[in-house]
């Protein structure tokens, strides 16, 4: 026969509600002050309590004293009224705080409220009465003590605002590069239409045009010691053109893809390329011969100067860094990482031993010969910014891919006018973009080469006064160090 079987009785499971209110019950029985386990607080030790926390908050000022209400308000009643007192409220109590103690008193208001039937022993305000009188330090503890300490960030010069006063018109394509002559008579740009146009400075017509290039130029440069204008592309090629003859005299080969940029040495009859092969090609003018081929660059070599002492050649690459290059050995001297994007346009200043760098994050200014960071630009372009160019007197213009062409102060940073291009009729907005800019030697005129096929010149506005275009200058809070 088979045995009884024993039914077990069903448990009921427990919420994890009721798990919880059960467990706060049980914390309350333990530690609730009901049961009068715990002490009661203690007067005396709370009155040194709150002493000590005064003395370490108020520790520069000498003499502190904790003393009651009622003892405040008599020598407040015998002492004259205090001049050159400071009075910081307490909580809300404390809507009249009085005077207390001799010049230049710290007047705190209640700092110890009732807590309860156990202090009725203790008063229910005190008052912290901090003398200065005696001592002339200066307390760097509390900020109601300090002074404003004032910018140290240089303050710009008024500057007229630059406006557009001439469109050129001629090229069948984008406009890529441009360099001025030495005599500063006309002036040369290079087109995506793959021809180099010469134009005159004063009236803007075109003089010439010459043909070459089988791809857009990217780059051009005119010697001041020789007839000879050189134009680099994306076609590999870097040409050196004699203006007496108006022809292609030698071509310098060696670039594996195209080239972006290039620069003539001011001392030495050198060429320096960069290009897409991440590398800075120099060249002897004369022999055609390449000299050293500048390597280290992770990216496209787009933007390139150089200067008659070291560093002799720097360059700016899309992988975000700026490097300085030994002429003497071909070597990179330093490497500036402070860019974390692409660093497409240098400019240096004519005069000063600084330059600038472009990039979509920031431009920032950098010292030479060592290379030491000076400061960010005080506005932020947010766009990529094709090229930038500064002149003796102190305005640096940069020209942006979407059309913006802002001015800044040179000395302080400071961008003090924001411009945009206005495409030709016919032209699509997203043909805005500035691709290349150039100042003339005098620094008076300034000339941008726009995606909308144009050339377009600016000059300052003579009839703009501080009055009607006034300074809106404000130093940055904080100066970035990198």
């Amino acid at each position: 026969m088979p045995g009884p079987t024993l039914e077990m009785e069903p448990v009921e499971p427990q919420s994890l509600k009721k798990l919880s209110l059960k467990s706060i019950k049980r914390g309350l029985d333990l530690f609730s002050p009901i049961h009068g386990q715990i002490a009661p607080p203690d007067a005396e030790s709370k009155k040194i309590r709150m002493s000590h926390k005064i003395s370490v908050e108020y520790r520069g000022i000498t003499g502190t004293t904790i003393e009651p209400l009622r003892q405040a308000d008599t020598n407040a009643t015998k002492s004259s009224g205090a001049s050159n007192a400071l009075a910081l409220p307490g909580p809300e109590d404390s809507r009249d705080p009085q005077l207390i103690g001799d010049q230049n008193a710290l007047v705190v208001g209640p700092s110890v409220q009732p807590n309860g039937p156990n202090d009725a022993a203790l008063p229910g305000k005190s008052i912290a009465n901090f003398s200065a009188s005696g001592s002339s330090e200066r307390n760097f503890s509390t900020s109601a003590l300090m002074e404003r300490i004032p910018s140290r960030w240089p303050r710009p010069v008024w500057r007229p605002p630059w406006k557009n006063y001439r469109v050129i018109s001629g090229h069948l394509g984008w406009v890529r590069s441009v360099a001025f002559d030495p005599s500063n008579t006309w002036f040369c740009t290079g087109s995506a239409d793959r021809t180099i146009k010469i134009w005159d400075v004063g009236t803007g017509r075109l003089k010439l045009t010459l043909t070459g290039h089988i791809e857009q130029i990217r780059g051009l440069a005119v010697s001041s010691k020789h007839t000879y204008m050189f134009s680099a592309g994306d076609d590999k090629q870097v040409k050196c053109w004699d203006l007496e003859q108006n022809k292609v005299i030698r071509s310098y080969h060696g670039h594996l893809s195209g080239v972006y940029c290039l620069a003539l040495h001011p001392t030495i009859d050198i060429l320096l390329t960069g290009g897409r092969d991440s590398v800075c090609r120099v060249w002897d003018i004369r022999s055609k011969m390449q000299i050293f081929a500048l390597s280290g660059h992770e990216n496209t070599v787009c933007s390139v100067f150089t200067r008659p002492t070291d560093p002799q050649v720097v360059t700016g690459s899309h992988d975000s860094t700026i490097k300085f290059w030994d002429l003497r050995y071909g070597k990179t001297m330093a490497t500036l990482t402070h860019h974390k994007k692409s660093v497409r346009a240098l400019a240096r200043h004519p005069t000063e031993n600084c330059f600038a760098s472009a990039s979509a994050d920031n431009i920032k200014k950098f010292n030479l010969p060592k290379g030491e960071f000076l400061h960010n630009m005080l506005s932020q372009q947010k766009t990529i910014i094709n090229s930038m160019a500064v002149n003796e007197d102190g305005v640096l213009a940069t020209g942006g891919d979407n059309g913006s062409l802002w001015f800044w102060d040179w000395k302080s940073g400071h961008n003090f006018q924001q411009a945009q291009t206005i495409v030709q009729p016919g032209s699509l907005e997203s043909e805005a973009g500035i691709y290349a800019l150039c100042y003339d030697l005098t620094g008076s005129r300034l000339v941008t080469c726009e995606a909308d096929k144009t050339i377009k010149m600016w000059k300052e506005d003579e009839t703009a006064t501080p009055e009607t275009h006034p300074l809106n200058f404000r130093p940055p809070k904080d100066i970035r160090r990198f």
